[in-house]
């Protein structure tokens, strides 16, 4: 069957590609391997433990990045509703209460007003005050948006203005954990993204969490004519032997076009491709994250944060644990502090530590279930801890592991971040085969969306209104 475009992968990234390639009045075609959308943010769904039918649960979102109050204009957020043409009210957002980043004797606090953070930084690093604010005017001013910028270093950005190594480590511990490939460090590019996205706009929920949006997205896919396939499989690229794609393989059979987006990363895309001299790197981190839910929420005056961004050392480690899971930082999500949300009925919490691939590959079946019950106790201790006095019983837990990402996903290795080859202007060495999503180097729900949007644009509508 014949095309315009064809998208791999109904993800983030591939959904608004695929939406915008539509309203443009193209043939779309969007192949999902998963019965459901969403990749790696998506949800699942469990019994409901003591009252019978069934319960839903997001995977990946934590929160929603790049928040915007209603009528605000030039942010990523709004840039995302003008190309897609949503409302603002149709995403339902909840904005945080606060969040903060916990190391030993330190922590600083941030919201959706990053008055907050300046105060808390001029309070707790008085020396380093008019550096920050000076590293707050770099950000501003450089442009992560050229898409010819070269790798750079965000340590060693830092460490050419921030003079103390603490405030440092910091600063970093939320943007590497919520979108570096990178061991240790990020290209400075994606620091001002993450920044810009964490700590200036700040975060938001949408009522009802991911199935939210991608409601929004699916409605807006079907209403458009696209054509979705769910339980497809792609299994092979069609590369004429001038190097231009010019197809697909999937379930067994031939689908044509002359433009293919694939979000399902780099290196995964690489590989349904004759094999070239090419062979872009898998990143190493991957996470564990424990859900659980108890017979009420903790309230307020034991935690009012709505994510802590835990580190129990001066240094923070961002790199696979050297065993199966580290439990020295995490990141502990309560959906229920947001501020619209009521304190009455059931309390949920989220942690998400980083893990080791490898280790849990190598589990028997036995070994692996018992090596879960070790993450859920570890989580739930850490909640006692960071919730003093917290008595709610345990209703429900559950915990998924790098396995469970590889396996719902495809993702190599389990990687949630995607390669360390990031291809910002999504060109691959095949003429008409392009990357969207992670590994075009937008980060977070907000940017998967607007990779999507931006390559949709400059590759498939021929730079139609750029972003």
């Amino acid at each position: 069957m014949n095309y315009d475009a064809i998208v791999i992968g109904a993800g983030m990234s591939g959904l608004a590609a695929g939406i915008r390639l539509a309203m443009f009045d193209k043939k779309v075609l969007i192949l999902e391997k998963h019965s459901i959308p969403g990749g790696l943010n998506s949800y699942y769904q469990r019994k409901n433990f003591d009252k019978g039918g069934i319960r839903q649960f997001d995977v990946g979102l934590h929160v929603l990045t790049n928040f915007i109050k209603k009528g605000e204009k030039g942010k990523p957020f709004s840039k995302l509703l003008k190309q897609l043409r949503l409302s603002y009210d149709d995403f339902k957002l909840c904005p945080q209460t606060h969040s903060k980043i916990l190391f030993p004797d330190v922590e600083l606090k941030f919201s959706n007003e990053f008055e907050l953070l300046l105060n808390e930084v001029s309070e707790k690093f008085p020396q380093e005050i008019d550096n920050f604010l000076k590293l707050t005017e770099k950000v501003k001013t450089f442009n992560e948006l050229d898409l010819s910028i070269g790798y750079s270093s965000s340590r060693e950005a830092l460490k050419e203005i921030i003079k103390d190594e603490l405030l440092i480590e910091m600063i970093l511990c939320p943007l590497l954990i919520y979108g570096s490939a990178w061991e240790d460090d990020m290209d400075f590019a994606q620091f001002v993204i993450m920044f810009k996205s964490l700590y200036f706009e700040g975060f938001s929920r949408p009522e009802g969490g991911v199935r939210t949006i991608l409601s929004l997205l699916m409605k807006k896919i079907n209403d458009l004519g696209a054509d979705i396939r769910f339980k497809t499989a792609v299994t092979k690229i069609l590369i004429k032997d001038s190097g231009e794609a010019f197809g697909v393989v999937a379930n067994g059979e031939e689908f044509y076009a002359p433009v293919i987006l694939s979000s399902i990363g780099y290196p995964e895309t690489v590989r349904l491709t004759p094999k070239i001299d090419l062979n872009p790197r898998i990143g190493a981190m991957t996470f564990l994250e424990s859900i659980f839910v108890f017979d009420k929420k903790i309230p307020l005056d034991q935690n009012d944060s709505t994510i802590i961004f835990y580190n129990d050392s001066k240094k923070y480690s961002y790199r696979p644990a050297t065993d199966y899971f580290d439990s020295s930082s995490a990141v502990v999500c309560f959906p229920d502090n947001y501020e619209t949300n009521k304190q009455d009925g059931e309390g949920t919490v989220r942690i998400t530590y980083m893990a080791n691939y490898s280790q849990w590959r190598d589990l028997e079946r036995a070994q692996y279930d018992e090596m879960k019950e070790k993450v859920g106790q570890s989580s739930l201790s850490l909640i006692r801890s960071l919730s003093q006095g917290f008595d709610g019983k345990l209703l429900f837990k559950d915990i998924f592991s790098p396995m469970t990402i590889e396996r719902y996903t495809w993702h190599l290795n389990g990687t949630v971040y995607g390669s360390i080859d990031k291809t910002r202007d999504g060109k691959t060495p095949f003429k008409n085969l392009f990357i969207i999503g992670t590994d075009q180097g937008f980060l977070g729900i907000v940017g998967a969306m607007l990779s999507g949007i931006s390559m949709a644009n400059l590759h498939g509508l021929m730079g139609a209104n750029e972003i």
